[in-house]
């Protein structure tokens, strides 16, 4: 690969990737763009820009974009259709932001000039495949920079050396080991790594930073009534609120009772375990409140057939292939699915946990005069269900007396 002339790096204005920004002035010689998202991490942004302007960067060449409703809903709402679960658990609040991030970096890319990216993803992880397989399908011939895979500063003492020797400020509490590394954004937090990577024994409380711990959480249980539109949020106690402020509402309610912690070790796509302690309070109580709304209003073949593919489409996102053609294809199937996804459904928060209480809506299938125990006027056979059964039990019949035959 030639030397590159300008990248544009996916910066979070941290030690990390600092460190990258200088290595590609001195590395390549090159021009750097640094782009910065908004995905309601929880951090002032300012320092990042700041940070920058120290490191040389001109303050035209520094993005920093609030991201925060594209990414809700235009990625996060479209993967809570398909009620997307990683391996029966995990919420995928890492996965589904990478798409967007490696999506501005291309476009920025092509808005500048430059020819080149840059992520700090190291070569373990599962990062850096989606950032990689999203800009190539984005633009083919655009050149990835992934400095982990490529420098020398294989140990945290040679990071702090080549720190100090490009006067890089480095913060006291990154001169040591961090006990853990964190993910985060207006969807989960993320932590993994060191303190975390036995996963023999249970991790420590101040792990956990978006929720109370259950135990600690409020002796009354609180409701939340969240009302959809074919298949997304729309309002929270009959208040309509953008995405965004959604998600950000429901984060507060769930953390303040416990909801959404998972200590799961997962597959990464590339070959190895992983342990990380995950955090996703506000997406917990829209999974549960999703669902709710589907179980009156899809009918049994259309949610069979979509919880079917759920685990291949989940398993799409985790390995990065948001922008492939198969997850464009299961998404339009998904979005049919949910055309009759309308309604109010209440959840109960208590102590950890988010339950469906009651659901209702326009569209509902529900016909509580086929289900009554009382009279139903009419509504339904039972003698009907006599021949429903001797038809089903034919084959299992015929089986069966070929079996007895052969013994």
């Amino acid at each position: 690969m030639s030397a590159p002339k300008k990248v544009v790096l996916a910066y979070s204005g941290g030690l990390d990737t600092s460190i990258i920004l200088k290595w590609l002035q001195t590395e390549y010689g090159c021009e750097v763009i640094t782009f910065t998202a908004d995905l309601g991490q929880g951090e002032e942004l300012e320092p990042a820009r700041q940070k920058a302007e120290m490191l040389g960067i001109n303050p035209a060449n520094i993005y920093i974009e609030d991201l925060r409703e594209e990414f809700v809903r235009d990625y996060v709402f479209p993967m809570f259709r398909a009620n997307a679960l990683y391996e029966g658990e995990y919420l995928l609040g890492t996965s589904i932001a990478r798409p967007l991030i490696a999506q501005r970096l291309v476009q920025i890319a092509e808005q500048t000039g430059a020819d080149a990216v840059a992520h700090g993803a190291t070569g373990k992880g599962n990062d850096q495949v989606r950032f990689e397989l999203s800009a190539y399908a984005l633009n083919p011939h655009i050149k990835v920079i992934a400095p982990w895979r490529e420098w020398s500063l294989t140990s945290r003492t040679k990071l702090l050396e080549f720190a100090e020797a490009n006067q890089i400020p480095i913060a006291k509490n990154k001169r040591g080991e961090a006990p853990f590394s964190v993910d985060a954004n207006l969807l989960h937090t993320s932590s993994e790594g060191r303190v975390l990577e036995n996963p023999g024994e249970e991790a420590p409380g101040y792990v956990y930073q978006r929720t109370v711990d259950p135990e600690d959480a409020p002796n009354e249980a609180e409701y939340v009534e969240i009302t959809f539109e074919k298949g997304d949020a729309v309002a929270l106690n009959g208040e309509r609120l953008s995405p965004a402020t959604i998600l950000t509402r429901l984060n507060e309610l769930g953390g303040k009772h416990g909801v959404g912690r998972l200590d799961m070790v997962e597959n990464r796509f590339v070959g190895m375990k992983s342990r990380g302690i995950y955090e996703t309070p506000g997406g917990t109580i829209l999974l549960v409140a999703h669902r709710g709304i589907e179980q009156i209003t899809l009918d049994s073949g259309s949610g069979h057939l979509k919880d079917s593919i759920m685990p291949r489409y989940a398993e799409l996102i985790y390995n990065g292939f948001w922008f492939s053609p198969e997850r464009e294809m299961l998404q339009a199937l998904i979005d049919k699915s949910q055309e009759h996804v309308s309604g109010t459904v209440r959840v109960k928060l208590y102590k950890g946990s988010a339950r469906t209480v009651a659901r209702w809506s326009d569209e509902s299938l529900y016909s509580e005069a086929h289900v009554t125990f009382e009279d139903d006027a009419g509504a339904y056979d039972q003698k009907d269900a006599a021949g429903f059964i001797r038809l089903n039990a034919l084959r299992l019949k015929l089986l069966a007396t070929r079996n007895a035959r052969g013994n």
